[in-house]
């Protein structure tokens, strides 16, 4: 029995990172992630200069997962990318290394950066956050998508996979994937959180959350059905060279199984995560193995996309 995941011609003990955005921001909380049992590791999505991010309160765990506005505060580009340069002089476990643009030009200034460095592992370009005023979805606009993309791959030849948004419409799927499946993607992380969200303090007859008057992205046990329909979807319409990083209502063994089925490789968790600390990570692989246990899988290569419909 093994959870040993092949990602990036790289073997990772198991298929668990954190999500990017929880338990990324300094260097401190990366090296606690280093040295937990998380397979793999994401930094902070971040912008070319240092970002404060929204007003606070601007996280909530609400019952059934969370309910945030951050928007985007990290502590700038040279920050994680000097980060990176001296985790990868002592490891040689590949790394994942988020930017998120405030405008095309500003992600494209980043990668032309990360291309000259001497960054070896993989970047992910960040294409959903929700929750940073006046400053829309990109991956919502499929032209302005297909557009960056272009630009992107005209000049970045490191291994580059994308975040995107939840999708609700079969014919948004198809759309995004045929835009997809034209660039040589390393993989899809889908989704990030179900943008613009509103939780209610009945007491006080009010919204938790100060940024955006309350408005903000659901986490959570609320976004797993959404989370495991992308990624069957795009599983299933993405050429096998894409592979899928599954995000979304992460919280025990079994709801990572069924990420698995849906066709994932990677798994990604965020709110519970953010509940439990690092040591989460010890749990859900314990859970996951007892699962496969139960079940006489040996690899989880041997269920993986398997899933069965009526």
């Amino acid at each position: 029995m093994t959870l040993e995941t092949t990602f990036f011609n790289h073997t990772f003990a198991n298929p668990f990172m954190n999500a990017s955005g929880v338990h990324c921001m300094t260097t401190t909380e990366l090296v606690e992630l280093e040295q937990s049992n998380a397979g793999a590791f994401i930094t902070k999505s971040c912008t070319l200069n240092e970002r404060a991010g929204n007003p606070e309160p601007r996280y909530f765990d609400v019952p059934l997962g969370s309910i945030n506005s951050m928007g985007l505060p990290n502590r700038g580009f040279d920050y994680y990318l000097d980060y990176a340069l001296n985790y990868e002089k002592q490891q040689t476990q590949p790394l994942f290394f988020s930017i998120a643009g405030m405008s095309a030009a500003e992600n494209l200034e980043m990668l032309t950066m990360i291309e000259k460095s001497d960054f070896q592992g993989i970047t992910e370009l960040n294409l959903s956050c929700p929750n940073v005023p006046g400053k829309p979805q990109l991956a919502y606009d499929f032209e302005a998508t297909e557009d960056l993309l272009q630009q992107v791959f005209a000049r970045f030849t490191k291994p580059l996979g994308i975040k995107l948004p939840p999708y609700f419409d079969l014919a948004h799927f198809d759309q995004m994937a045929e835009i997809l499946n034209q660039f040589p993607l390393t993989y899809v992380n889908s989704i990030n959180s179900i943008g613009n969200g509103l939780y209610i303090d009945t007491q006080k007859e009010a919204v938790v959350i100060k940024p955006k008057e309350g408005f903000g992205g659901l986490g959570g046990e609320y976004v797993k059905p959404t989370a495991l329909a992308n990624v069957r979807a795009f599983y299933t319409r993405l050429k096998p060279e894409i592979k899928i990083i599954g995000t979304g209502g992460i919280r025990n063994g079994q709801d990572a199984f069924e990420h698995l089925l849906c066709g994932a490789t990677m798994l990604q968790i965020g709110t519970e995560l953010h509940k439990e600390g690092p040591k989460i990570f010890d749990r859900i692989t314990k859970e996951l193995e007892q699962i496969m246990t139960e079940k006489g899988y040996r690899t989880i290569d041997e269920f993986r996309g398997k899933l069965k419909t009526i």
